[in-house]
């Protein structure tokens, strides 16, 4: 895949933004959320499927080679991280809600909001299979299913969702402002 100049900028823009979410701590109780979420439905959702996806995996791949953007470091080792499930699932999060909010024929805060409904349970699905795999299997640090879910779903669903109404509300209001990649076009605002 060649992108033009104007779409490594963009991509690059949000890597920055997916990385710097990473390391912006919100504390809530006992629990710290970061705005990584954010981010990543923004890429998908401003970028389109193909630019948002490759923004994304553009920052894991980063983690992965060692520069340290994960909100626990960097580097191969990484995989081995139980919550690594929740990176991939961005990944194919921003493809969903990209390719989900080009297919719009109008778009508004409703119809963006619930495209990031989905694209929240793909991020879950994946990163609670992936916590519990892991755990259980590969650094043997067994847990039970439930309590995965509990704990890396039910407890996160209302920040994440609050995150899904912040992204949805920002991207009608960048749209409106001309700041939306169309696909197939690295122009800013142009509807094909």
């Amino acid at each position: 895949m060649r992108l033009s100049l104007r779409e490594m900028i963009l991509c690059a823009m949000f890597v920055a933004l997916v990385a710097a979410g990473a390391f912006i701590r919100i504390p809530v109780g006992t629990d710290v959320y970061t705005l990584q979420f954010l981010f990543t439905l923004l890429a998908g959702l401003l970028l389109g499927a193909r630019l948002g996806a490759t923004a994304v995996a553009t920052y894991v791949l980063l983690g992965l080679v060692g520069v340290p953007v994960f909100a626990s470091g960097g580097g191969p080792g990484y995989v081995l991280q139980p919550t690594f499930g929740y990176l991939i699932g961005f990944i194919l999060q921003a493809w969903y809600c990209g390719a989900a909010a080009r297919r719009l024929s109008a778009r508004n805060f409703k119809r963006l909001l619930a495209i990031n409904g989905v694209g929240m349970a793909i991020v879950y699905v994946i990163g609670i299979s992936y916590f519990y795999f892991v755990s259980n299997y590969v650094i043997d640090a067994p847990i039970a299913v439930w309590p995965v879910i509990f704990y890396c779903g039910i407890l996160q669903v209302v920040p994440d969702f609050l995150l899904c109404v912040a992204a949805a509300g920002l991207a009608v209001r960048l749209e409106h402002a001309g700041i939306w990649v169309e696909e197939n076009s690295a122009e800013l605002g142009v509807r094909s």
